[in-house]
């Protein structure tokens, strides 16, 4: 199994992997295979007992699939995993690890429109076999909408004055193309800090395009149901929104992180165990191999309740 090092790096390989405590005869879920890097190791502990199964929506993940008995690669999106658990038979999990951060392939893909610094389609889709673009969003979304998105997902405080010159631009010409859309933002932004405003601008489009958050939410609380008690979930994040969803639900298994108690006897329902008490995220030897993992926060809890 040779890694393909050029789609993309793993982050917190060690670190993420070592969490899981995979335990031989196990069946785990990798939510985001990739080139595979956090599945092969995965496999390796498992020494040819239990099985993975590896999900990835993007048809240039499958092609780096392993040929392995005791691995199953799941072209689809991680927000139906129960409904492809079901189909495979497995009803119960020993751990699931997910790494949310986007893949090296997909900014580096001339053809995706990822990316502001090269020009190219605004397609945005993780997998280009269905959903929306997001050159359909960026010409037909309303005002309002846009600005949401931009200040939400983005986290620019100009949001509404770049929606309003969205919507402005497009009565002109249709939005086409990555350099189209560059055209429209870089009036709002000084030199000093433009990279990083127009990655937040590019990434907020980019995460309405594929409704990541509307999946992650989907996927937690379908993961919790899988997960055996004593069951592993690892998750790695990248965006604020995101670790912000994770942190609140591995607290309180809400999405507004607020504990709950029992009605009848003030019990608090903990469904997790931190394993990490404080998040962890990469050395600077990392940082320094692989820059795109600056932003990785990795969390690690345990599923209450008596291991079967």
């Amino acid at each position: 199994m040779k890694e393909n090092s050029t789609y993309h790096v793993p982050v917190l390989l060690m670190e993420s992997v070592g969490g899981l405590s995979v335990r031989s005869g196990g069946i785990y879920v990798d939510a985001t295979f990739g080139s595979g890097g956090h599945s092969r190791m995965i496999l390796e502990q498992l020494k040819g007992k239990g099985h993975l199964y590896s999900f990835d929506h993007d048809e240039a993940a499958e092609k780096n699939a392993f040929s392995d008995p005791s691995f199953t690669f799941v072209r689809g999106n991680f927000r139906y995993l129960s409904n492809y658990m079901d189909w495979y038979g497995v009803t119960e999990i020993d751990g699931i690890l997910v790494d949310l951060g986007v893949s090296w392939h997909h900014f580096d893909d001339e053809n995706r429109g990822f990316s502001f610094r090269k020009n190219a389609n605004l397609d945005m889709r993780m997998n280009n076999r269905a959903g929306i673009t997001a050159k359909e969003i960026l010409n037909s979304y309303s005002e309002k909408d846009l600005a949401n998105i931009l200040f939400y997902y983005g986290e620019l405080e100009n949001s509404k004055a770049i929606a309003r010159a969205i919507v402005k631009s497009r009565e002109q010409k249709k939005i086409e193309t990555t350099h189209d859309f560059l055209e429209i933002l870089k009036p709002f932004f000084n030199k000093e800090k433009e990279k990083k405003h127009l990655a937040q601008a590019f990434q907020a489009i980019r995460i309405a395009t594929n409704s990541e958050l509307d999946a992650l939410k989907e996927m937690l609380l379908q993961a919790t149901e899988l997960l055996k008690p004593g069951g592993r979930f690892v998750i790695i994040s990248y965006h604020s929104r995101e670790d912000i969803l994770v942190k609140h639900f591995f607290k309180s298994g809400n999405f507004d992180g607020i504990v709950e108690k029992d009605f009848l006897y003030g019990n608090i329902n903990m469904p997790f165990r931190a394993i990490n008490t404080k998040v962890i995220v990469p050395s600077e030897e990392e940082i320094k191999l692989n820059p795109r993992s600056r932003s990785a926060k990795l969390r690690i809890v345990e599923k209450n309740g008596r291991r079967k």
